[in-house]
């Protein structure tokens, strides 16, 4: 099953996917996708349902976020063996944690804004695991009891802010438009392996991530077991996990992103994004202006 989330940012209703392509709408049956609607008797209900039978979204409607009403936005760091020897960083012992602010989270076909004083804005594909109910203490072989569904998360970062500023990793991850979500919510049924799903992403056309979540160096039940031993998760709370190789940074000499250029990436089963990216400068005189900056 796929969800979605569609409409103008801060009023999108839920819709689902049908097996033509065809978004239809939800909101007559539920609120959102969003907290209860994640347990899995909710999902088993939505199951029963045929697309066919529900209103169709127009055409070109925009996408939101794929999931509502975020958190706990929790990442993890160098968890491809190849992305970590590209970055020069030993491979960890345990998950690398850092949070990303709910507050960067837009939907996967949103302008990208490079943030104020940035030279480093950098792209990152990635898996995202999203909670389906309240997880704590749970064993690996458990874990994915524990998740509603899995989307694609482009974990923009701002290398300067992350690396070059001191502290945390935070800081470099959760300036606003960082965390691009979706298109779709897919549950795990329909997904054969997670643990052997493509991930591309492309700059203006050119490939610069190619990977798959088998060289994963955590996988995504010992991530869910691992996090879920330092804190409570809880349902709609998105794990993202980690990039495959070709990310600016790791590139000779540094490439970067700049006004203008366009990202496009995806993930196998699991649909795609494309973002334009947006100098801050004009997005503030959007904003300023009334206009839409989506």
């Amino acid at each position: 099953m796929k969800l979605v989330r569609w409409g103008e940012s801060g009023a999108e209703k839920p819709g689902i996917v049908g097996r033509d392509g065809t978004i239809r709408d939800l909101s007559g049956l539920i609120r959102d996708i969003a907290g209860p609607v994640l347990a899995a008797e909710s999902l088993a209900n939505l199951r029963t349902i045929d697309p066919a039978t529900l209103p169709a979204v127009p055409s070109g409607t925009r996408l939101g976020p794929c999931i509502g009403f975020v958190r706990n936005f929790v990442a993890i760091g160098l968890n491809y063996a190849d992305h970590a020897a590209e970055t020069n960083s030993p491979i960890p012992a345990e998950p690398i944690i850092f949070n990303k602010a709910p507050s960067c989270i837009v939907g996967p076909n949103d302008d990208v804004i490079i943030p104020k004083g940035s030279a480093k804005t950098d792209w990152e594909v990635e898996l995202a695991i999203i909670i389906g109910r309240r997880a704590s203490y749970v064993h690996a072989n458990e874990a994915m009891d524990y998740v509603a569904g899995f989307c694609v998360c482009n974990d923009v970062s701002e290398r300067e802010f992350q690396l070059e500023r001191g502290g945390t990793w935070t800081k470099g991850k959760g300036c606003p438009t960082f965390g691009p979500l979706g298109p779709w919510l897919v549950t795990p049924d329909e997904i054969p392996d997670v643990q052997n799903l493509s991930l591309w992403l492309d700059v203006n056309g050119k490939r610069m991530q190619s990977g798959s979540t088998k060289t994963m160096i955590f996988d995504c039940r010992q991530i869910v077991s691992y996090l879920s031993h330092f804190m409570l998760l809880e349902p709609g709370d998105v794990i993202t996990t980690g990039t495959p190789p070709g990310v600016g940074l790791g590139m000779t000499p540094p490439r970067y992103l700049k006004p203008g250029d366009v990202v496009s990436l995806g993930i196998e089963g699991l649909g795609e994004q494309r973002q334009k990216v947006v100098a801050f400068d004009d997005w503030t005189a959007k904003v300023a202006a009334g206009e839409p900056t989506n």
